[in-house]
């Protein structure tokens, strides 16, 4: 039993490396280890216990807290990583001179890493997303559920969660639907036939957008003729809703009530078609096939 005692006694105190007048040990790379690792959970402890509730009771929206949260826990962590340094006695300006001559070596490899984690403040301050918008991500829309250090979570409408790193947000167009304002036009278009009446068909689609409940009154909504196609006029409706969230359902809604409100007024919505004409091929002369 003292073999093992001593064995781990030993242990502890191998020194690893040399700075300055710090020997840095194994021992104190666990005490460092278990002091960052109790400052990160005491950090996260302290947001959601006493940040959070406190900043729910504000009329801060749910970005900003998310933002207000994720710096504050930044700062404690790098404060308490600090003063855990200080706590092992391992010099900071030893280890300055340390990592000069490891970032050589290591800057190619932590180089998109580095190029996350500035990116994921920049989004933290900047807030070109925030937590709760609704973006592209690609062809995929979806909702940001978190901005981490490396990367943002995005949650698609159909509840997959997507992991894209914080540096394509910041080199790369985004198409945050809920920017500043989270108000948004929707464009819908319907076709009618020529020989529909055109105060009929003003009048069943502006009840169609008066009976919409999501459709917002200001701005107001357009019905816009675009012009004539093959076989009907292309009528343009455009509405406003408050969130870019709404917009499947809205669109759904107007489209269903569109039908429904043209079989009630006697509207058609043609489709297109085609006639095909079949001649019957000309008689050849007897005359020019005994020639052949």
């Amino acid at each position: 039993m003292q073999n093992v005692a001593h064995f781990f006694a030993s242990l502890v105190e191998f020194q690893l490396i040399q700075l300055g007048a710090a020997r840095i040990t194994v021992g104190s790379i666990l005490v460092l280890v278990l002091l960052v690792a109790a400052i990160n959970a005491a950090s996260a402890l302290i947001g959601r216990k006493l940040l959070a509730p406190a900043l729910a009771r504000t009329r801060v929206d749910e970005g900003t807290r998310f933002s207000l949260l994720r710096l504050v826990h930044y700062v404690l962590v790098c404060v308490g990583t600090l003063m855990a340094f200080q706590i092992v006695g391992i010099d900071l300006s030893g280890l300055v001179v340390l990592f000069g001559f490891l970032s050589v070596g290591i800057g190619f490899g932590l180089q998109n890493i580095t190029s996350n984690f500035i990116s994921g403040l920049i989004l933290l301050f900047e807030r070109p997303i925030k937590v709760g918008d609704r973006i592209m991500v690609g062809e995929t829309e979806g909702d940001v559920l978190e901005i981490n250090m490396r990367s943002t979570t995005v949650r698609s409408l159909n509840n997959i969660a997507m992991i894209v790193p914080n540096s394509d947000f910041i080199s790369s167009v985004v198409t945050n639907w809920s920017h500043r304002d989270p108000k948004i036009r929707l464009e819908l278009e319907v076709g009618v036939a020529y020989e529909s009446d055109p105060e009929a068909v003003r009048t069943a689609l502006q009840e169609v957008i008066d009976a919409t409940p999501l459709v917002l009154k200001s701005p107001a909504a357009a019905i816009l003729h675009m012009g004539f196609g093959d076989s009907a006029w292309n009528i343009c409706v455009r509405v406003w809703i408050a969130h870019p969230k709404d917009h499947p359902v809205v669109r759904s809604a107007i489209n269903w009530a569109i039908v429904e409100k043209f079989r009630e007024h006697g509207i058609e919505i043609p489709f297109p078609q085609r006639d095909l004409h079949v001649r019957s091929p000309l008689p050849v002369p007897i005359a020019e096939m005994r020639d052949v």
